[in-house]
């Protein structure tokens, strides 16, 4: 079978200008093991950014395989309306014990879109069946992403993902992006005290009558850049929520299960979020699935008589598809039976040192950044007076198409570019995922006739 021709005969692909592989063949793989993985042609390429975040413990996990290979015997799917099964209550049952006391109570979806929508409609008809029905828009972060469904783009705060579909998108106010490289305060990340508060706190008093929520990714802006920021700020925003009596949602999705060192990204600031999204490393990487978190308070206001028409009526068919509980029920084990949070910070302290010693120094990168498994290098033109590069110039893409010609993929975000390996990545590979990265640099930015180290 010729895959690649069928490929390009009917399929689009996600994120993706097709165009570009007009001369730039799409990869077929064929398996995968491990943080590997092999095309049809038997090449191996290391995978540095988890397959889009997702995958933890590696490809073709043998304990997450055979939990699947069981649960496949005893129960594919079944519908979620007033049916249940065992893998969904161990789940929300051990989740729960790693949540915050406020969260009580646990809503399944499919995705991370999904897992966003359920959370701003939750939010929503709180509100109105609260007796505060004012209370109808939401408030996001210029830089924020949240998916690419209407109310998760109606949330996000890039225009490369939503401005085409502006028409289409609910009112939101919007915050300045919490812009830590290039802050306007002249402080750092490391030594601030969130002085960039003070715009959301600005739009909350004035507005915070109308104000459902506040949505937010704690710790980390992914998809703008894998922007970093203080807990602080984090810490002052939750304040603010409880004060003007808004939600508070943690989008979980990308930052969730050890991706920034903690179990949850919203712990580093010791905060309570009233409802927390889900997903992505969820399954370990396997099976689609989301999970939306919230308390008791906000489950009671949905909780009456059938007529009064207070129920909460969002659905998926695969909604706690029994297959995906599984992969995330033995994904909690995992973490638990091999420590992976503590093995982890050798892992992370093993990926800071590299990347200092090889891009410290770099006239090319202007910022190297990390929180716990998630790594990047900020790409400058003219690193002294932090000067991009013309976008036109698509250095990010270069160095991309490069690397993998070397066996690493990497997916930079514009010219940044960045790591989140699975969990079982060991120093060697670390060590060739940096270095590799680093020679692709090297090698694109001399082929423009441009100073490298």
């Amino acid at each position: 079978m010729d895959i690649a021709a069928i490929d390009k005969r009917y399929i689009w692909h996600p994120c993706t200008q097709m165009k570009d592989h007009e001369d730039f063949p799409i990869i077929a793989i064929d398996k995968g093991k491990g943080v590997y993985l092999y095309d049809i042609y038997g090449n191996k390429i290391l995978d540095a950014i988890s397959s889009w975040w997702v995958n933890l413990f590696g490809h073709s996990n043998e304990r997450i395989n055979n939990v699947l290979k069981e649960q496949l015997e005893k129960l594919e799917h079944v519908i979620f309306a007033g049916f249940t099964h065992e893998p969904a209550a161990v789940l929300v049952e051990n989740i729960i014990k790693i949540m915050p006391d406020n969260i009580r109570k646990v809503f399944f979806a499919d995705n991370g879109s999904s897992a966003v929508e359920v959370a701003l409609k939750m939010s929503f008809q709180y509100w109105q069946q609260s007796g505060k029905v004012s209370k109808t828009k939401f408030v996001a972060l210029k830089g924020g992403y949240h998916g690419e469904t209407l109310g998760a783009l109606s949330v996000g705060g890039i225009d490369l993902y939503k401005k085409i579909y502006n028409p289409l998108l609910l009112e939101t106010f919007y915050v300045d992006a919490l812009e830590c490289f290039n802050c306007k305060y002249g402080k750092n990340r490391n030594n601030c005290t969130a002085e960039c508060i003070e715009t959301m706190e600005a739009i909350l008093s004035q507005n915070h009558l109308e104000i459902a929520a506040v949505i937010i990714e704690p710790m980390v802006q992914c998809a703008n850049g894998m922007n970093i920021y203080s807990p602080i700020y984090l810490k002052k925003l939750s304040y603010l929520c409880q004060n003007f009596n808004i939600h508070l949602i943690a989008d979980e999705i990308a930052v969730g299960f050890g991706r920034s060192g903690k179990m949850f990204a919203f712990e580093h600031a010791q905060i309570k979020p009233d409802i927390i999204c889900l997903s992505k490393g969820l399954t370990g990487g396997y099976l689609p699935l989301s999970l939306v978190l919230t308390t008791n308070e906000i489950y009671n206001a949905f909780y009456d008589d059938y007529f009064k028409s207070k129920a909460f009526l969002h659905s998926h068919s695969y909604t706690g598809n029994p297959l995906a509980c599984s992969a995330a029920c033995e994904t909690l084990k995992i973490f638990r039976d091999e420590n992976i949070l503590i093995k982890n910070l050798e892992k992370i302290q093993k990926m800071y040192n590299i990347l200092f010693e090889l891009f410290c120094d770099h006239p090319n990168v202007g910022e190297i950044r990390q929180l716990g498994m998630i790594a990047a290098l900020e790409i400058l033109e003219d690193k002294e007076n932090k000067i991009k590069f013309d976008p036109k110039l698509r250095i990010g893409f270069q160095i991309y198409k490069y690397a993998l010609s070397k066996g690493l993929l990497i997916r930079p975000l514009g010219d940044v570019i960045y790591f989140m390996p699975p969990y079982i990545i060991d120093d060697d590979e670390i060590y060739f995922m940096i270095k590799t990265t680093k020679d692709s640099l090297d090698k694109i930015i001399k082929q423009r006739g441009k100073k490298c180290r």
